[in-house]
Parts: structure tokens; C-alpha cells; sequence
């Protein structure tokens, strides 16, 4: 799954004006577009984790987490778990993601 966070350093959305709000929301977009482009996922899970008490990992810094999802998956398995459930390498990953990316600029 990818993570998307603001430039600014901040544990809440709170914190963050309403352009970069505004920003995040556009990255978050960004990111399921070539998320769709690169996997063609049936589905997505989209989460916000603030705080040690809400689950987060990363309690310093806001971000949010934006997990493809299909109807044979092993559900939240790689989100909540030890277990990390990977068809494919993530060195190939990144280069896919990285050339969608690239194609679309």
C-alpha cells in the first residue's frame, strides 16, 4: 500500500491550513489514479491512524494510508499484521509506479 503526507510536519488535520487540506486531498487522488493505472485494484481501503491509541504507527507526522484492494484478497492481512501478502517484488513496484508516473507528467 502507499502512504501520502503532507510537506508540513503535523500529527493532525487540524493543523494544516485549508490549502494544504486541499493539497493532500489532491496527492491522496493522485495516488489511487496511479494506483488504478499500475494494479487495476477492484477496490480500495483509505485510513487516517492518529495517534498511538488510534493505531498509528508514525505518530509524529500525519499521513494516509491507501491500500488496493480485490474481492480474493486476504482483507487486512498486510495493513494490521506481522504477515505481508506480496505477489509481486516491491523493487518491480516502485519502478511500475515510478514509469505510470513519469507517463502521466
Amino acid at each position: 500500500h502507499l502512504m501520502v503526507a503532507p510537506i508540513r510536519h503535523v500529527r493532525e488535520m487540524s493543523q494544516l491550513k485549508d490549502a494544504q487540506l486541499l493539497d493532500l486531498m489532491h496527492a491522496l487522488e493522485e495516488a489511487k489514479k496511479l494506483l488504478d493505472k499500475v494494479l487495476e485494484p477492484e477496490g480500495y481501503n483509505i485510513g487516517i491512524n492518529m495517534s498511538r491509541a488510534g493505531g498509528a504507527g508514525i505518530t509524529g507526522h500525519l499521513h494516509i494510508h491507501i491500500v488496493p484492494r480485490w474481492a480474493s484478497d486476504t482483507n487486512f492481512m498486510p495493513v494490521i499484521s506481522d504477515t505481508k501478502v506480496i505477489s509481486q517484488s516491491l523493487e518491480e513496484l516502485v519502478k511500475r509506479l515510478k514509469r505510470a508516473r513519469s507517463k502521466k507528467d
